[in-house]
């Protein structure tokens, strides 16, 4: 039955294959609960009544992105905090300057959405606040421009605030996600710049399913899609490399490969169409050789350099 069920489950984006435990869940709501509750209680401090009560159409959809999706790219501080402010100067100029709530409702939406992409500080909420700024009624008209401060932004910081110091006490979803370390999520030391390539043949969608249950967290992007990231990410890496005219004495360049086929040689001496080359490290270690410089160009991805006692890709 689940069978012939899954194509309408596709389709849906419904999946019963969680990776999430139940201590997550029930942390995200604790923290969803207190966020809420510290901001109304400070909004009433500033504000009267009715004007805190304008924090449930979008504060509450932050505290889900804040607290059940900490790590995720729409409930970063920029995101949250530009999302907001740009989201109700767009709201509040419009509701002022278009008579028609129909239209200005639409075009306040609209309009924030569109500055949110191309500020980088898309947060779905942002949306709510734009949209509460022009159908908030008397409230927030008689509030005018300083509805952008408060409520919105004194808000926005103070969920902020609160969902640094909430997180703070879990090691695996400190916020904002810049400060959780892969030490922290028992992986060791990830170096993420290190010179091999991705090589996808090495793990399958299971692999995935098994970090992300590792990371106890939940992702806003599927499993199938990340591969598909991979792959097109791993296939454009594939097709580069290295100019011949680009290579230089001295400096060394990887091949891009994964585990035994990875290899970095450094140019020890050239002429115009031939350079002699040592392998530094990886397959093939200590041994001398020559090519055309158009065959080195061919084998070469990307220079590397060596800082740190560990190998670093050349941007």
């Amino acid at each position: 039955m689940k069978n012939k069920l899954e194509p309408f489950f596709n389709f849906m984006g419904l999946s019963f294959n969680s990776s999430v435990s139940h201590t997550e869940r029930w942390v995200s709501a604790l923290g969803g609960f207190i966020g809420i509750s510290g901001v109304y209680v400070v909004s009433q401090y500033f504000l009267s009544p009715s004007d805190a009560l304008l924090i449930a159409a979008s504060m509450g959809a932050s505290a889900v992105l804040l607290f059940a999706v900490p790590h995720g790219k729409l409930s970063q501080p920029w995101a949250l905090l530009g999302g907001h402010f740009f989201s109700a100067v767009i709201g509040i100029t419009v509701a002022t300057y278009v008579s028609s709530m129909y239209l200005a409702a639409g075009l306040a939406v609209g309009l924030a959405i569109g500055a949110m992409h191309y500020l980088r500080c898309i947060h779905p909420p942002g949306g709510a606040t734009a949209l509460i700024s022009v159908i908030g009624g008397s409230s927030v008209t008689e509030l005018g421009y300083q509805f952008i401060f408060t409520p919105v932004m004194l808000n926005a910081f103070l969920i902020f605030l609160i969902a640094i110091v909430f997180n703070f006490f879990f090691h695996w979803r400190r916020y904002p996600a810049s400060l959780i370390s892969d030490k922290e999520l028992g992986f060791g030391t990830i170096k993420h710049d290190q010179a091999g390539a991705i090589n996808l043949s090495t793990f399958n969608k299971g692999d995935l399913k098994y970090a992300a249950k590792k990371m106890d967290l939940v992702l806003d992007i599927n499993h199938e899609d990340l591969i598909r990231l991979y792959a097109l990410a791993n296939r454009h890496a594939m097709g580069r490399h290295v100019e011949p005219e680009d290579i230089k004495l001295g400096h060394f360049y990887s091949n891009g490969l994964y585990g035994k086929l990875w290899s970095i040689r450094q140019i020890i001496d050239e002429s115009d169409d031939v350079v002699i080359y040592k392998v530094t490290a990886g397959a093939d270690r200590r041994q001398n050789a020559s090519c055309t410089r158009e065959e080195f160009a061919r084998w070469a991805r990307f220079e590397v350099s060596h800082e740190n006692n560990q190998w670093q890709r050349v941007e």
